[in-house]
């Protein structure tokens, strides 16, 4: 058994301060140790997968990151693990409890995740080790990880009931969002196509916005309009791209823009819930609605039933605007880069796609670091559209 400041303090002489996760009872003691540390970053998320995502990000903005959640949420965590985290080359260090351990008595939901867990982590190939319960394992262990990881892989602990020793936790509640603002600018005639929307959103940017695309053609769309190094690409982890950019946004000085689709917003709704309560003043989330899921034949998602503004302002955005068309975004964007943030803009945009659709030809993990390049290039006063209010 070691004591969470133990390892804390092992993990942060090898640069890890970002930490992430959802809880779990194995966990207690190591997220009550980092919670009370004013040296290290703590962002609890709504879901595990959420977690791996604004770790990415914070990855890409310069942190060196943890990411701790319970065995049984692992299966939330395989799809940005192996579509992120693995394409991208993007490391991190992660944490999971071993709930339903073999031959310790635990509750049935655990019993079939416990017999599979480091198989499980094998099957996706993320190496794996013992969590070091130990204090001289602790550096060995952690610099066997860091050697995996400096090749953009993700490096796992398993952590047993015990390994870690009870700590309280000594961190005060985070205060709650003010309520933000709405404005919106009513639908007037065909709604835009996408690539219009994203036209008239590159022609209202600079060269100095993070601009992070979700998966599927809005990625597409844009690396076809304009490829800038200040852009990354998803191809994978639905859902993801607003924690990732929530990661950058709480990293870095700079504008950040996410770029959402309806789909993917409905698959990580929770991420709403983390960025609100987070308040980046950066950042900047603009949701293309086009009410399908157009990479995959049209099938219709539920977005028509959806206020996505009102959703944003429910839990903690300071603006939130819809609209429907080009000069509506337009209106709204400068609205939001105006007001305080995070910012919200709902965009109904008519199905389809441009006719001749490229795909990114920079390989991700080259756009990854591409993109890590360019916020590490940035001067903090390097401050333009969607900088902290």
């Amino acid at each position: 058994m070691i004591t969470a400041d133990e390892f804390i303090a092992a993990a942060k002489a090898r640069g890890h301060d970002f930490y992430t996760g959802v809880p779990c009872s194995f966990l207690t003691p190591l997220i009550n140790g980092v919670l009370s540390s004013r040296a290290l970053t703590y962002v609890g998320a709504a879901s595990e997968g959420e977690a791996v995502a604004i770790a990415a990000g914070a990855w890409l903005a310069g942190r060196k990151t943890v990411v701790m959640c319970q065995n049984s949420g692992l299966g939330n965590a395989v799809n940005p693990l192996t579509s992120l985290n693995a394409p991208f080359r993007i490391p991190t260090l992660f944490v999971t409890t071993w709930r339903g351990q073999p031959g310790q008595p635990d509750e049935p939901q655990h019993e079939v995740m416990g017999r599979i867990t480091q198989d499980l982590l094998a099957l996706i190939e993320v190496p794996q080790a013992e969590f070091p319960a130990a204090s001289e394992a602790l550096g060995p262990a952690l610099d066997q990880a860091t050697a995996r990881m400096n090749e953009g892989l993700p490096y796992a602990f398993v952590m047993k009931k015990g390994d870690v020793r009870d700590e309280a936790l000594q961190a005060a509640p985070p205060a709650l969002p003010r309520s933000g603002r709405r404005a919106d600018w009513p639908e007037a005639g065909p709604r835009p196509t996408r690539a219009a929307v994203l036209e008239r959103f590159l022609a209202l940017t600079d060269d100095r916005t993070a601009v992070v695309a979700t998966t599927g053609k809005a990625g597409r769309e844009l690396f076809t309009l304009a490829d800038r190094k200040q852009h990354i690409y998803q191809v994978g982890s639905m859902g993801g791209a607003s924690g990732m950019a929530l990661g950058v946004a709480l990293n870095t000085a700079a504008p950040v823009v996410v770029l959402d689709g309806d789909g993917a917003a409905l698959m990580k709704l929770g991420t709403f819930a983390t960025i609100g309560a987070q308040a980046p003043g950066n950042l900047i989330h603009i949701l293309l609605d086009n009410g399908v899921h157009d990479s995959t034949g049209g099938q219709a998602t539920v977005s028509a039933s959806v206020d996505f503004a009102a959703v944003a302002l429910a839990c903690g955005y300071q603006f939130a605007a819809s609209c429907a068309s080009l000069d509506g975004f337009e209106a709204a964007f400068r609205a939001a880069t105006e007001a305080p943030r995070p910012a919200l803009i709902h965009v109904r945009i008519a199905p389809g796609s441009m006719d001749k659709l490229g795909r990114p030809t920079v390989g991700p993990a080259d756009v990854a670091r591409r993109f890590k390049d360019f916020l590490a290039g940035l001067r903090p006063a390097a401050i333009g559209v969607g900088s902290a209010s």
